[in-house]
């Protein structure tokens, strides 16, 4: 191997690494967001009533 052809693979080899940590960080905004959006929904859901009586009549 040549000195261009291993200056070459570094190159690619990093672009490779910050392609995947730049997806890595995406995917966890994602995850975040996705989680924030469920504790505010089931947030939403919780009603301290529910199923406090029980209607046992036919």
């Amino acid at each position: 191997m040549g000195d261009m052809t291993i200056a070459a693979l570094s190159v690619s080899m990093n672009e490779a690494r910050t392609a995947q940590n730049f997806s890595v960080g995406v995917l966890k905004m994602a995850m975040e967001t996705e989680e924030a959006a469920m504790n505010e929904m089931m947030e939403g859901l919780a009603d301290p009533n529910l199923g406090v009586n029980v209607d046992v009549m036919a």
